[in-house]
């Protein structure tokens, strides 16, 4: 083993031989931080381990139940054997809580869960289950931040699922630079990972993130894991959403939607229902099937545009990214002559949901209209994806859109030309141009 030198960018992990001021990777300013790098000269030769695919064995094992059926759904079924799991979300979201709730149903079915946090002591851990009357009989908490003595507890206790909490406050003494830093998270959440996978225990692992909203610390962390959940919603809203950003074991894009209560953390069944339970279906009210998993689930788009007080006119949009609002005003300005150059116009996703697919496109831009119209559009429902010459495009899970829209009681649908196909009970209209759209609802 022979140590040498280097710099390590503290927000990408670049690493460079001489210091900059400004990294050369992510272009951020103060960021290279000096460490020791351990190069292990010792050369193993894996040749014998190569085999053709057919000779790999495809069972995939049973899937363990994590003692919430949203979760399980989202992460396809359940946790496998040595699957590694990465959980973020800012501060007081309530990933510790969802954690703590999971070990203690999972103890339940599989043996010993081992519970291990850097941030809070034993005291603390334990004052949480009171409140949330959790038992916990098989729930072993280890208030540490050394990874050897968290490996010697983890040989000691066998558990069935190890939860970390968090890895960026758990350093190892082999590495020289402080906790939190790119060289510890690497290193500690590498060694977590080949341990439990050897071992064939599930980790919970948990992440804390950037005030960008990324998770902290090298990206190479998100590779490294077999999933990894975001955790959103506002801090003051009862409701949270646990989005499915990344799986091996099933679908990305899954979400499972949760009710923040005095006893902690409870399931939606039908998030659907949940979103669209106080829709009043006033102008500027448009519903969208979002669907970036195999389940979509429907969210209420709102628009409100009112006469700017100041002369650049102001555009705000929550759920919803910015720029995108940008080009479909373009669009509706050149192409469909609706203005609002003199207007103010604010965009709102219910519930705290984040839309990043296109489809959503339609949606926005029909809301903005009956905004500026004040016409209601009714119970219809809207996707599809905007060009920047007013064309409708086409997007995908067309029918698994319109099953979910029909099992809520809508009945019209508006979509692009190119995915419209016959469906009992429904009026499908198609359009291939954003002021066929506006003819036809406003």
């Amino acid at each position: 083993m022979k140590n040498k030198t280097v710099f390590v960018c503290q927000e990408c992990g670049y690493v460079s031989q001489k210091w900059f001021g400004k990294c050369p990777s992510c272009g951020a300013w103060n960021s290279m931080v000096e460490e020791r790098e351990r190069i292990n000269l010792k050369h193993t030769n894996y040749v014998e381990s190569c085999k053709p695919l057919p000779l790999w064995d495809t069972e995939e094992g049973e899937r363990l139940f994590t003692g919430f059926s949203q979760l399980n759904r989202a992460l396809g079924g359940g946790i496998v054997k040595g699957q590694v799991v990465l959980i973020a979300g800012e501060p007081g979201i309530g990933k510790s809580t969802l954690l703590l709730q999971l070990a203690e149903r999972y103890s339940r079915n599989y043996g010993k869960v081992l519970y291990v946090s850097g941030e809070e002591s034993g005291s603390q851990i334990a004052t949480r289950a009171k409140r949330l009357n959790l038992t916990g009989d098989g729930l072993y908490v280890l208030a540490e931040t050394n990874l050897e003595n968290i490996l010697e507890a983890l040989d000691y206790v066998k558990p069935s699922l190890l939860i970390v909490d968090s890895i960026q406050t758990i350093y190892s003494t082999e590495l020289e630079s402080a906790p939190g830093s790119v060289s510890q998270v690497r290193e500690c959440a590498y060694k977590l990972t080949q341990v439990c996978k050897k071992k064939d225990i599930p980790i919970f692992i948990v992440g804390q993130i950037t005030k960008e909203g990324a998770i902290a610390g090298p990206k190479v962390l998100e590779h490294l894991v077999d999933t990894v959940l975001y955790f959103e919603g506002e801090r003051f809203s009862f409701y949270r959403v646990l989005k499915v950003i990344k799986n091996r074991f099933g679908a990305s894009g899954e979400v499972a939607v949760f009710k923040m209560t005095d006893k902690g953390l409870e399931e939606v069944p039908e998030p659907s229902a949940l979103f669209l339970q106080e829709r009043t279906g006033s102008p500027g009210s448009v519903v969208f099937p979002h669907a970036e998993g195999s389940r979509p689930v429907l969210l209420e788009v709102q628009a409100l545009t009112i006469d700017a007080i100041y002369t650049t006119p102001q555009r705000r949009s929550q759920g919803f990214d910015l720029n995108r609002l940008a080009l479909i005003l373009a669009v509706l300005e050149k192409e469909a002559k609706i203005f609002t150059r003199d207007k103010d116009v604010f965009v709102n996703v219910v519930g705290g949901m984040q839309i990043v697919e296109p489809a959503g496109d339609l949606a926005v831009a029909l809301a903005v209209c009956s905004s500026i119209k004040g016409k209601s559009l009714g119970d219809v429902m809207v996707f599809g994806e905007l060009g920047l010459g007013g064309e409708v495009r086409a997007v995908h899970f067309p029918e698994l859109r319109l099953q979910e829209g029909k099992r809520f009681g809508f009945r019209k649908v508006v979509l692009p030309k190119s995915c419209v196909f016959e469906a009992d009970g429904m009026e499908i209209y198609g359009v291939s141009h954003i002021r066929e759209a506006i003819d036809l609802l406003l």
